[in-house]
């Protein structure tokens, strides 16, 4: 999918595609971190400091990323529907990283607090020391625990409301405009979108599950943590190639092609077409 976006340039000049793009990024830098780690974890496998921080680092900073990706693209099919013809410059296509570098630089934030308020062990080299690999066992400063729960609630919180103001304005253009299937379409992306932002959100309840045993659920211990990554981290990621990517008829169609390994068809009319442009730009070339 990224190839198709990154193989045609009508892509790029659409900040839809540009954000879509973006949130691809992402999520596969999250999956695949996220994965990683869960499996070293699973298999008890340790790795030095400087290894473990900069995996966590990267898995935290793109989690965070993802829902104001989500707020971002909400806030844009908003934009679409209601400035259709005069778009703020910060919402077009060759403006649109001034709306992408606050949301990676806010995500950086927890991360960053996290490595400075780290907690100090004395006689441990962070080069040599091997650990498991979690966040928890990195750093367990109870200060940090709440700064890092008070940032995510403010910020999901945040985002949450974006979400919901941005579907509640396009709801009632809906109901304006009940034969335009751009405004219907743009109103089932917002909801689903604050489906993703919900599997996010649940994210936070695994210390709770986690101590599920405690309340007789007939589940092992060890199948929890894959409920919860499986459920709350993996499944959001994999929802945004079907709500933009599937459900999309342009790029549905670019990588049927790619995939078939297919072309358009060129019918004469448009070879002729495409031969007067080549002849003008020729003519105005020598001309100039």
């Amino acid at each position: 999918m990224l190839h198709t976006l990154a193989s045609h340039r009508q892509f790029w000049e659409s900040p839809r595609y540009i954000l879509f793009s973006y949130m691809l990024i992402n999520d596969t830098l999250l999956v695949l971190c996220s994965i990683l780690l869960f499996v070293l974890f699973l298999a008890q496998f340790r790795l030095s400091i400087i290894v473990c921080m900069s995996l966590i680092f990267v898995a935290t900073v793109t989690f965070l990323n993802t829902p104001f990706i989500l707020a971002t693209m909400s806030l844009e099919r908003y934009v679409a529907i209601f400035y259709p013809l005069r778009r703020p410059a910060a919402w077009r296509a060759d403006c649109i990283w001034a709306v992408i570098l606050p949301t990676l630089l806010i995500s950086f934030m927890i991360p960053t607090i996290e490595l400075c308020l780290g907690k100090q062990y004395p006689g441990t080299s962070a080069f040599t020391t091997m650990v498991l690999c979690r966040s928890k066992d990195i750093n367990n400063s109870p200060l940090l625990m709440l700064i890092k729960i008070s940032l995510y609630g403010f910020f999901f919180v945040a985002v949450a409301l974006t979400i919901l103001f941005t579907y509640i304005r396009i709801l009632l253009e809906a109901r304006k405009m009940r034969q335009d299937q751009a405004v219907g379409k743009a109103l089932h992306t917002v909801l689903l979108h604050g489906l993703q932002l919900l599997l996010c959100i649940m994210t936070f309840t695994q210390p709770a599950t986690e101590q599920a045993h405690v309340v007789r659920v007939p589940w092992l211990r060890e199948q929890i943590p894959f409920f919860n990554y499986f459920f709350f981290a993996l499944l959001p990621r994999f929802l945004s190639p079907v709500i933009y990517g599937l459900r999309d008829e342009t790029l549905r169609a670019h990588m049927k092609r790619a995939i078939l390994c297919s072309s358009p068809e060129i019918t004469p009319q448009q070879m002729v077409e495409v031969l007067l442009v080549e002849v003008s730009q020729r003519a105005a070339g020598r001309s100039s």
